[in-house]
């Protein structure tokens, strides 16, 4: 029977459908008995998770009941390590949490995912102007 919830489970989370969790509702699920997190919006129940986390289990236990999306990214998981994500998706966060959650961080989109802007872009244009005043002052010793 769980083969085959858990089957389901990893099917809901691909399709990004499934049970809807209010914070209030993840926020009671905090312990070694039931520890439930949310990343990007998503719902874990990862107490079946918490003797295997290479971190060991007081890492997870610590973000358990909250959103967790900015610890699991500053870490830097591997892409393994979000694949095993799908196994513990139990469902989504509420729409009118997941838009208090959304006002955290002005850089992440709507999905979740961090802005090209950010990421990219703005550190592209800062090293050409460092590269660029740089040249400038070289060039401006040479002629004096």
């Amino acid at each position: 029977m769980e083969g085959g919830r858990r089957g389901e489970a990893a099917a809901a989370a691909a399709a990004g459908t499934g049970p809807v969790f209010t914070l209030e509702e993840v926020a009671k699920r905090n312990s070694s008995r039931e520890a439930w997190l949310v990343i990007h919006g998503r719902v874990y129940d990862v107490t079946r998770f918490l003797e295997e986390h290479p971190g060991g289990e007081e890492v997870l236990l610590e973000q358990a009941g909250r959103d967790a999306t900015e610890s699991f990214e500053d870490v830097g998981h591997s892409t393994d390590a979000r694949e095993m994500l799908k196994q513990y998706y139990i469902g989504e966060v509420h729409p009118s949490d997941r838009e208090k959650e959304g006002s955290k961080n002005p850089s992440r989109t709507s999905s979740g995912q961090t802005s090209f802007w950010s990421t990219w872009l703005i550190p592209i244009v800062g090293a050409l102007v460092l590269g660029l005043m740089c040249r400038y002052y070289m060039m401006d010793g040479k002629s004096s």
